[in-house]
Protein backbone atom coordinates (compact mmCIF):
# COMPACT_ATOMS: atom_id res chain seq x y z
CA UNK A 1 0.00 0.00 0.00
CA UNK A 2 1.37 3.26 -0.73
CA UNK A 3 1.83 6.15 1.63
CA UNK A 4 -1.02 8.33 1.74
CA UNK A 5 -2.01 11.34 -0.24
CA UNK A 6 -4.52 12.92 1.77
CA UNK A 7 -7.14 12.22 4.20
CA UNK A 8 -9.81 10.24 3.67
CA UNK A 9 -13.87 10.19 5.13
CA UNK A 10 -14.51 6.40 6.25
CA UNK A 11 -18.10 7.52 7.40
CA UNK A 12 -18.98 8.41 3.45
CA UNK A 13 -21.37 6.27 2.26
CA UNK A 14 -20.81 5.73 -1.12
CA UNK A 15 -17.16 4.47 -0.01
CA UNK A 16 -17.65 0.86 -0.44
CA UNK A 17 -16.31 -1.45 2.07
CA UNK A 18 -14.18 -3.11 -0.77
CA UNK A 19 -12.66 0.53 -1.03
CA UNK A 20 -11.96 1.10 2.42
CA UNK A 21 -10.28 -2.57 2.67
CA UNK A 22 -7.65 -1.38 -0.11
CA UNK A 23 -7.22 1.72 1.49
CA UNK A 24 -6.45 0.01 4.94
CA UNK A 25 -4.28 -2.95 3.69
CA UNK A 26 -6.96 -5.30 4.75
CA UNK A 27 -8.15 -8.44 3.44
CA UNK A 28 -11.74 -8.14 3.20
CA UNK A 29 -12.50 -11.93 4.35
CA UNK A 30 -9.77 -10.59 7.39
CA UNK A 31 -12.07 -7.84 8.00
CA UNK A 32 -15.23 -10.05 8.84
CA UNK A 33 -13.45 -12.79 10.79
CA UNK A 34 -13.29 -12.77 14.75
CA UNK A 35 -10.08 -12.13 16.20
CA UNK A 36 -8.86 -14.96 17.80
CA UNK A 37 -7.98 -14.49 21.80
CA UNK A 38 -5.58 -16.14 23.85
CA UNK A 39 -5.02 -15.61 27.42
CA UNK A 40 -2.54 -12.62 28.63
CA UNK A 41 -0.57 -14.74 30.06
CA UNK A 42 0.12 -16.52 26.22
CA UNK A 43 0.25 -13.29 24.40
CA UNK A 44 2.85 -12.19 27.04
CA UNK A 45 4.30 -15.45 25.80
CA UNK A 46 4.09 -14.93 22.55
CA UNK A 47 5.48 -11.46 22.45
CA UNK A 48 8.69 -13.12 24.22
CA UNK A 49 8.90 -15.50 21.86
CA UNK A 50 8.83 -13.40 18.77
CA UNK A 51 11.71 -11.26 20.80
CA UNK A 52 13.62 -14.22 21.18
CA UNK A 53 12.59 -15.40 17.51
CA UNK A 54 13.46 -12.46 15.89
CA UNK A 55 17.06 -12.38 17.66
CA UNK A 56 18.47 -16.04 16.88
CA UNK A 57 15.76 -17.19 14.01
CA UNK A 58 18.01 -20.67 14.06
CA UNK A 59 16.32 -21.29 18.03
CA UNK A 60 13.49 -24.26 18.16
CA UNK A 61 11.19 -25.03 20.83
CA UNK A 62 13.93 -26.18 22.65
CA UNK A 63 16.08 -23.57 23.25
CA UNK A 64 13.24 -20.81 23.35
CA UNK A 65 11.27 -22.70 26.21
CA UNK A 66 15.33 -22.66 27.72
CA UNK A 67 15.45 -19.18 26.83
CA UNK A 68 11.87 -18.08 28.35
CA UNK A 69 12.44 -20.20 31.64
CA UNK A 70 15.54 -18.30 31.86
CA UNK A 71 14.39 -14.77 31.66
CA UNK A 72 11.29 -15.50 33.69
CA UNK A 73 12.84 -17.65 36.37
CA UNK A 74 10.19 -20.16 36.44
CA UNK A 75 9.09 -23.58 34.19
CA UNK A 76 7.30 -23.57 30.81
CA UNK A 77 6.05 -26.27 29.01
CA UNK A 78 7.57 -27.11 25.69
CA UNK A 79 3.83 -28.14 24.42
CA UNK A 80 3.21 -24.47 25.30
CA UNK A 81 6.14 -22.73 23.27
CA UNK A 82 5.55 -25.31 20.10
CA UNK A 83 1.50 -24.35 20.36
CA UNK A 84 2.09 -20.62 20.38
CA UNK A 85 5.00 -20.78 17.75
CA UNK A 86 2.60 -23.05 15.41
CA UNK A 87 0.18 -20.06 15.95
CA UNK A 88 2.78 -17.45 14.72
CA UNK A 89 4.14 -19.31 12.01
CA UNK A 90 7.45 -19.78 13.57
CA UNK A 91 9.85 -22.56 12.56
CA UNK A 92 13.83 -22.78 13.35
CA UNK A 93 16.06 -22.43 10.61
CA UNK A 94 17.88 -25.43 9.94
CA UNK A 95 17.68 -28.12 7.60
CA UNK A 96 15.90 -31.38 8.87
CA UNK A 97 13.40 -34.08 7.68
CA UNK A 98 10.32 -33.31 5.44
CA UNK A 99 7.62 -34.40 7.90
CA UNK A 100 4.67 -32.28 6.96
CA UNK A 101 2.72 -33.83 4.43
CA UNK A 102 1.33 -31.26 1.72
CA UNK A 103 -2.04 -31.04 0.48
CA UNK A 104 -2.69 -33.68 -2.38
CA UNK A 105 -4.11 -30.84 -4.19
CA UNK A 106 -1.49 -28.42 -3.45
CA UNK A 107 1.49 -28.46 -6.03
CA UNK A 108 4.99 -27.84 -4.28
CA UNK A 109 7.75 -25.76 -6.51
CA UNK A 110 11.03 -26.52 -6.75
CA UNK A 111 13.45 -23.68 -5.13
CA UNK A 112 14.95 -21.42 -7.98
CA UNK A 113 17.60 -19.64 -7.06
CA UNK A 114 20.32 -21.51 -5.31
CA UNK A 115 23.36 -19.94 -6.73
CA UNK A 116 21.30 -17.19 -8.57
CA UNK A 117 22.86 -13.83 -9.20
CA UNK A 118 20.43 -11.51 -8.69
CA UNK A 119 21.60 -8.56 -11.23
CA UNK A 120 18.29 -6.37 -11.74
CA UNK A 121 14.90 -5.32 -10.53
CA UNK A 122 12.39 -7.30 -11.10
CA UNK A 123 14.23 -10.29 -11.65
CA UNK A 124 13.31 -12.00 -8.27
CA UNK A 125 10.17 -10.97 -6.08
CA UNK A 126 9.27 -12.46 -3.23
CA UNK A 127 6.94 -12.50 0.15
CA UNK A 128 6.40 -13.77 3.39
CA UNK A 129 4.28 -13.26 6.82
CA UNK A 130 5.26 -12.35 10.55
CA UNK A 131 3.75 -12.03 13.60
CA UNK A 132 2.86 -8.67 15.47
CA UNK A 133 1.06 -8.65 18.86
CA UNK A 134 -1.71 -6.96 20.57
CA UNK A 135 -3.01 -6.57 24.01
CA UNK A 136 -5.78 -8.53 23.04
CA UNK A 137 -4.65 -11.19 20.22
CA UNK A 138 -2.36 -11.21 17.30
CA UNK A 139 -2.61 -9.70 13.78
CA UNK A 140 -0.13 -10.97 10.81
CA UNK A 141 1.60 -8.82 8.37
CA UNK A 142 2.34 -9.58 4.97
CA UNK A 143 4.86 -8.05 1.82
CA UNK A 144 5.92 -8.71 -1.43
CA UNK A 145 9.30 -7.21 -1.82
CA UNK A 146 12.20 -7.00 -4.68
CA UNK A 147 15.17 -9.20 -3.59
CA UNK A 148 17.89 -6.32 -5.91
CA UNK A 149 16.57 -3.45 -4.46
CA UNK A 150 14.84 -4.51 -1.33
CA UNK A 151 11.59 -2.49 -2.56
CA UNK A 152 8.40 -3.31 -0.71
CA UNK A 153 5.76 -3.25 -3.32
CA UNK A 154 2.44 -3.94 -1.19
CA UNK A 155 2.15 -5.02 2.37
CA UNK A 156 -1.24 -5.98 4.14
CA UNK A 157 -2.50 -6.48 7.39
CA UNK A 158 -5.04 -9.24 8.82
CA UNK A 159 -5.83 -11.56 11.37
CA UNK A 160 -6.42 -14.31 9.57
CA UNK A 161 -3.48 -16.40 7.53
CA UNK A 162 -5.95 -16.95 4.65
CA UNK A 163 -5.13 -16.75 0.89
CA UNK A 164 -7.36 -14.33 0.79
CA UNK A 165 -4.82 -12.25 2.39
CA UNK A 166 -1.76 -12.61 0.23
CA UNK A 167 -3.66 -12.45 -2.90
CA UNK A 168 -4.75 -9.27 -2.05
CA UNK A 169 -1.15 -7.85 -1.63
CA UNK A 170 0.03 -10.10 -4.78
CA UNK A 171 -2.22 -8.35 -6.69
CA UNK A 172 -1.82 -4.99 -5.18
CA UNK A 173 2.55 -5.14 -5.82
CA UNK A 174 1.54 -6.59 -9.88
CA UNK A 175 -0.20 -3.48 -10.69
CA UNK A 176 2.25 -1.04 -8.61
CA UNK A 177 5.65 -2.83 -10.16
CA UNK A 178 7.50 -1.19 -13.00
CA UNK A 179 7.55 -4.64 -14.92
CA UNK A 180 6.38 -8.36 -13.89
CA UNK A 181 8.87 -10.25 -12.06
CA UNK A 182 10.86 -12.96 -13.58
CA UNK A 183 10.47 -15.56 -10.89
CA UNK A 184 8.24 -15.28 -7.39
CA UNK A 185 9.49 -16.71 -4.70
CA UNK A 186 7.54 -17.98 -1.14
CA UNK A 187 7.97 -20.62 1.75
CA UNK A 188 5.68 -23.79 1.30
CA UNK A 189 3.01 -22.36 3.47
CA UNK A 190 -0.44 -23.58 2.82
CA UNK A 191 -1.44 -19.56 1.51
CA UNK A 192 1.52 -19.92 -1.31
CA UNK A 193 1.01 -23.62 -2.20
CA UNK A 194 -2.67 -22.49 -2.76
CA UNK A 195 -4.31 -23.42 -6.75
CA UNK A 196 -5.61 -19.98 -6.13
CA UNK A 197 -1.81 -18.33 -5.22
CA UNK A 198 0.32 -20.41 -7.57
CA UNK A 199 -2.50 -19.93 -10.62
CA UNK A 200 -2.27 -15.93 -10.27
CA UNK A 201 1.35 -15.69 -10.55
CA UNK A 202 1.87 -18.47 -13.16
CA UNK A 203 -1.19 -17.21 -15.80
CA UNK A 204 1.14 -14.12 -15.80
CA UNK A 205 4.11 -15.91 -17.12
CA UNK A 206 6.35 -15.75 -14.29
CA UNK A 207 8.38 -18.68 -12.77
CA UNK A 208 6.90 -20.05 -9.21
CA UNK A 209 9.85 -20.75 -6.83
CA UNK A 210 9.46 -22.34 -3.00
CA UNK A 211 11.71 -22.33 0.04
CA UNK A 212 13.01 -25.82 0.89
CA UNK A 213 10.93 -26.73 4.36
CA UNK A 214 13.41 -25.46 7.27
CA UNK A 215 15.26 -23.03 5.43
CA UNK A 216 13.88 -19.95 6.00
CA UNK A 217 17.17 -18.44 4.57
CA UNK A 218 16.34 -19.07 1.59
CA UNK A 219 13.95 -16.07 1.41
CA UNK A 220 16.76 -14.23 3.33
CA UNK A 221 15.65 -10.70 2.21
CA UNK A 222 11.96 -10.93 3.27
CA UNK A 223 13.76 -12.30 6.50
CA UNK A 224 16.07 -9.09 7.14
CA UNK A 225 13.25 -7.05 6.21
CA UNK A 226 10.89 -8.85 9.18
CA UNK A 227 14.03 -8.04 11.18
CA UNK A 228 14.26 -3.89 10.45
CA UNK A 229 10.33 -3.94 10.71
CA UNK A 230 10.60 -5.33 14.16
CA UNK A 231 13.44 -3.96 15.64
CA UNK A 232 12.84 -0.42 14.03
CA UNK A 233 9.36 0.09 14.64
CA UNK A 234 6.99 -2.75 16.29
CA UNK A 235 9.20 -3.37 19.32
CA UNK A 236 9.53 0.42 19.89
CA UNK A 237 5.56 0.40 20.23
CA UNK A 238 2.78 -0.57 21.63
CA UNK A 239 0.66 -1.13 19.23
CA UNK A 240 -3.59 -1.78 20.92
CA UNK A 241 -5.33 -1.94 17.90
CA UNK A 242 -5.31 -3.29 14.25
CA UNK A 243 -5.10 0.37 12.96
CA UNK A 244 -2.23 0.80 14.68
CA UNK A 245 -0.51 -1.64 13.07
CA UNK A 246 -2.42 -0.60 9.63
CA UNK A 247 -0.46 2.91 10.34
CA UNK A 248 2.64 1.87 11.51
CA UNK A 249 3.15 -0.34 8.65
CA UNK A 250 2.28 2.85 6.47
CA UNK A 251 4.39 5.15 8.04
CA UNK A 252 7.52 2.40 8.86
CA UNK A 253 7.06 0.76 4.76
CA UNK A 254 7.23 4.28 3.51
CA UNK A 255 10.46 5.08 5.62
CA UNK A 256 12.17 2.39 4.44
CA UNK A 257 11.42 2.42 0.88
CA UNK A 258 12.32 6.44 0.89
CA UNK A 259 14.11 7.34 3.49
CA UNK A 260 16.33 4.43 4.82
CA UNK A 261 19.79 4.00 2.62
CA UNK A 262 20.96 0.48 2.12
CA UNK A 263 24.84 0.04 2.59
CA UNK A 264 24.62 -2.85 -0.35
CA UNK A 265 22.61 -0.27 -1.89
CA UNK A 266 25.20 2.15 -2.19
CA UNK A 267 23.89 3.72 0.42
CA UNK A 268 20.95 4.19 -1.93
CA UNK A 269 17.02 4.09 -0.81
CA UNK A 270 15.11 0.91 -2.09
CA UNK A 271 13.24 3.81 -4.09
CA UNK A 272 15.65 5.64 -5.73
CA UNK A 273 17.50 1.52 -6.87
CA UNK A 274 13.68 0.48 -8.00
CA UNK A 275 12.22 3.51 -9.69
Amino acid sequence: MEARRGWVDFSDPALSVRRQCELLGLSRSGLYYEPRTETQYNLDLMRRIDRIYTARPFYGSRRIEDALERELKTCISRKRVQRLMGLMGLEAIYPKPRTTIQHPDHKVYPYLLRGVAIERPNQVWSTDITYVGLPTGYVYVTAVIDWFTRYVLAWGVSNTMDVDFCLDALERALEHGTSLPEIFNTDQGSQYTSPRFTGAVEQRGIRVSMDGRGRALDNVFCERLWRSYKYEEVYLKEYSSVRDVVDGCDTYFSFFNNERRHQSLSKMTPAEMYL
